[in-house]
C-alpha cells in the first residue's frame, strides 16, 4: 500500500462481509466510514461530507446514484465470477452445480455489474447453504479481491480492465433475478439432492415457497436424512425444533420456516415453533448425543471424543440460542464433564460460534419480556457451568463469527482460540442499550482490564482476531480455513491434555477460581447484571423492545449510527479541520 486512503462504505446494512472488510481495511491504516444506503440524497450528502478518496459498496441492493459514481471511483463487490451479472449470482451458482465460483470487484457505472474490473478471486464451491458460502468462501475471496483492488487504486499505476465477453477468461454472463418458480419443489418427483439444492440456493433470503398443512411458508435451513422414509411430501418426524419431510428417495430436514401472510408481517422461526400445535403430534426422532459424526441427519448438539479430549459442537442457526437450546447444550456439557477426559473443546458452529439470546423466539413469545428473562438466565446457567468446571480444562474454539453474549460465553472457557478470519462483536448496546449478562462484568475485565473493558463495550465496533489478541481478549488466532483451524485446535487440545501439562494447569485454574470467588462471588456479578437486564426487559425505557422488533422484522434503516458514520460526527469534523 502506497498511502492510507479515506474510504466511504456504502452498504445496505453492516452485515458480516461489510464488517470483515471494515476490519481488514482499518487494520491496514485506511480511514473507513460507513453510510447505510437509505436513498440517493443521503448517499450524495455522505460523499459530500466525507470527500472520500474511494467509495466501496460491499453489500448493496440497488445502484449507486450517478452523481456519486461520476465524481468518485466506486468499487462494487459482486459475488460472481468475471462477467457474471444480476442479483442472484450465488443462487444460480448453487442451482447450476458450479464447481468453482468467485468474487469480482467492479467499478460502478450506468449498467449494473458491467463496469471495469479491478480485481477478482475464485474459490471451489462446497455443498452448503448459500448463507454459509457467503460467510466463508465468498467472504475470504472478497477480502483477497478487494485488498488487491484497493492497493491498485492507491498505487495509481493500475488500469482497470473493461468487461469483455470475447475474452475466454470471462466465463460469466448476465442472469435474471431467480424467481420462486425456478426453485419450486416437486415433492412427488424431486429427489433429496434436488430439494436440498433448491433450499440451499435460497437460504438466508428469500427462502423457498412451499405449503405445509395447508399454509404457505418459506423454507430454510435444510439438511439430508439417511434413514427415515415415508410418502413423498409427508411430514414424518420432528427433532428438537426441526421437521423431517419425506422425498422420492428418502427425506430431508427443514430447520426454519417463515409464514407467508399477506395481512401481517412475519419473520423466520424454528420449524416446530412456526407450526405451533400442528407439529405437536409429529413423532419424535431422537438422536443420541454421541451418534456417529458422519451420519447424514439433523443435529444441533453433538459430542465426539478423541482420547483425552471431548469436542462439543453446537450448530445453532445464525448463532441464536433459545432458552431450550441453552438447556440442551447445558445437559450435553454436563455429560462431557462426566466423561473420563481431561479437556473439553467447545466447537460452536461453523458459521457462528454463538450470537447470544434468540431474538426471534423472544419476539414470538406471548410475553417477550418474560422470555427474554428466561433466555438470559439459561445463557447464564451455561456460562456458570463452564466457568466453574473443576475437573477439566476447557477451550473455546471459535470457528465462526460471534457477537454479544456469544463472545462472553466463549470467554467462560480457560483458553480462547479464534480462526483468523473471524469477526467478534463484544458488545450489547446496539440492541436498544441492552446491558448484557453471561458474567461479562467478571470475564471481560479479567482478560483485558477494567478501562479497556469499558472501551470495548462502548465502541460497538467489530473486532478482528488480530485486534482481539492484541487487546488480550483471546489467547491466539490461526488458520486461514476452518479445516486448518480445527487441525491446530486438535493439536493444542491434546498437548494440554498431556501428562506434563494437564495436572499443573488444572491445579492453577482451580486455585485462581477459588481466589476470585473469595474476593467476589460469581453470584454477585450475576445479580448485578440481571438487575440492569431487568430494567431493559421490564423498565420504562422500551429501547430494547423497539430494537429487537426492528431487528427481527428487518425494518430498513432510517439513519446510520454515528459510531459507524464518522463523517457525521462533530469530533471527526474538528479532527479533520485540525489536520
Amino acid at each position: 500500500m502506497d498511502r492510507p486512503l479515506r474510504i466511504l462504505f456504502l452498504s445496505h446494512s453492516f452485515n458480516s462481509l461489510s464488517q470483515r472488510l471494515y476490519v481488514e481495511l482499518s487494520e491496514r491504516g485506511h480511514e473507513v466510514s460507513v453510510e447505510f444506503d437509505i436513498n440517493d440524497a443521503v448517499t450524495a450528502q455522505a460523499a459530500s461530507l466525507y470527500q472520500p478518496d474511494l467509495v466501496i459498496a460491499p453489500y448493496l441492493r440497488r445502484a449507486i446514484p450517478e452523481q456519486v459514481w461520476r465524481r468518485y471511483v466506486c468499487l462494487v463487490l459482486h459475488p460472481g465470477i468475471r462477467g457474471d451479472r444480476g442479483p442472484s449470482a450465488l443462487d444460480w451458482a448453487i442451482i447450476n452445480g458450479e464447481a468453482e465460483w468467485g468474487v469480482t470487484v467492479l467499478q460502478a457505472n450506468a449498467q449494473l455489474d458491467a463496469g471495469d474490473i479491478w480485481a477478482s478471486a475464485d474459490f471451489p464451491m462446497r455443498a452448503a447453504r448459500k448463507s454459509s458460502l457467503y460467510r466463508n468462501e465468498v467472504t475470504e475471496a472478497a477480502v483477497t479481491a478487494l485488498l488487491t483492488a484497493v492497493d491498485r487504486f492507491a498505487s495509481g499505476s493500475f488500469g482497470s480492465e473493461p468487461l469483455d465477453y470475447c475474452d475466454p477468461a470471462v466465463r460469466g454472463r448476465a442472469r435474471p433475478l431467480m424467481r420462486q418458480a425456478q426453485r419450486c419443489i416437486d415433492w412427488l418427483n424431486d429427489d433429496s439432492a434436488a430439494i436440498l439444492t433448491k433450499i440451499r440456493s435460497a437460504d438466508g433470503a428469500p427462502g423457498v415457497e412451499d405449503e405445509i398443512f395447508g399454509q404457505r411458508y418459506l423454507l430454510f435451513d435444510a439438511c439430508e436424512e439417511q434413514t427415515l422414509t415415508g410418502r413423498p411430501g409427508e411430514i414424518i418426524a420432528r427433532r428438537d425444533d426441526a421437521i423431517c419431510r419425506a422425498t422420492s428417495d428418502g427425506a430431508v430436514w427443514i430447520g426454519h420456516l417463515k409464514k407467508i401472510d399477506s395481512e401481517e408481517k412475519t419473520f423466520k422461526l424454528p420449524a416446530v415453533c412456526a407450526l405451533g400445535s400442528r407439529a405437536q403430534n409429529l413423532p419424535e426422532s431422537p438422536l443420541p448425543l454421541d451418534a456417529p459424526a458422519d451420519l447424514p441427519t439433523y443435529r444441533e448438539v453433538s459430542y465426539v471424543e478423541e482420547g483425552c479430549v471431548g469436542y462439543l459442537y453446537f450448530e445453532f442457526y445464525n448463532g441464536a440460542m433459545s432458552s431450550e437450546q441453552c438447556t440442551r447444550l447445558l445437559h450435553a456439557y454436563r455429560h462431557a464433564c462426566a466423561r473420563p477426559t481431561r479437556v473439553i473443546v467447545l466447537m460452536g458452529g461453523r458459521d457462528f460460534w454463538s450470537n447470544g439470546i434468540h431474538l426471534n423466539r423472544i419476539e414470538s413469545a406471548e410475553s417477550p419480556a418474560d422470555e427474554s428473562w428466561r433466555n438470559i438466565n439459561a445463557m447464564n446457567d451455561l456460562a456458570h457451568a463452564i466457568i466453574t468446571t473443576g475437573t477439566h480444562l476447557t477451550i473455546s474454539a471459535v470457528r465462526g463469527n460471534t457477537g454479544a453474549g456469544g463472545v462472553f460465553l466463549a470467554l467462560a472457557a480457560d483458553r480462547v482460540y479464534v480462526r483468523t478470519g473471524v469477526i467478534l462483536n463484544p458488545h450489547y448496546k446496539g440492541m436498544g442499550n441492552l446491558y448484557g449478562s453471561e458474567y461479562w462484568t467478571y470475564l471481560l475485565p479479567k482478560r483485558v482490564g477494567g478501562q479497556r473493558a469499558v472501551t470495548i463495550t462502548e465502541n460497538r465496533l467489530p473486532l478482528g482476531a488480530r485486534a482481539a489478541k492484541r487487546l488480550g481478549l483471546i489467547d491466539d488466532h490461526f488458520g486461514a480455513t476452518v479445516a486448518q483451524f480445527q487441525q491446530r485446535v486438535q493439536l493444542l487440545a491434546h498437548e494440554l491434555a498431556g501428562d506434563s501439562a494437564f495436572a499443573s494447569a488444572l491445579a492453577e485454574k482451580n486455585r485462581c477460581r477459588l481466589q476470585d470467588e473469595t474476593k467476589r462471588p460469581l453470584q454477585l456479578y450475576r445479580e448485578e447484571e440481571l438487575e440492569r437486564m431487568r430494567m431493559n426487559f421490564y423498565g420504562f425505557d422500551p429501547s430494547y423492545h423497539f430494537a429487537r422488533f426492528n431487528f427481527v422484522y428487518r425494518v430498513p434503516h432510517s439513519w446510520t449510527p454515528l459510531h459507524l458514520a464518522r463523517h457525521r460526527r462533530l469530533d471527526w469534523k474538528w479532527e479533520s479541520a485540525r489536520h
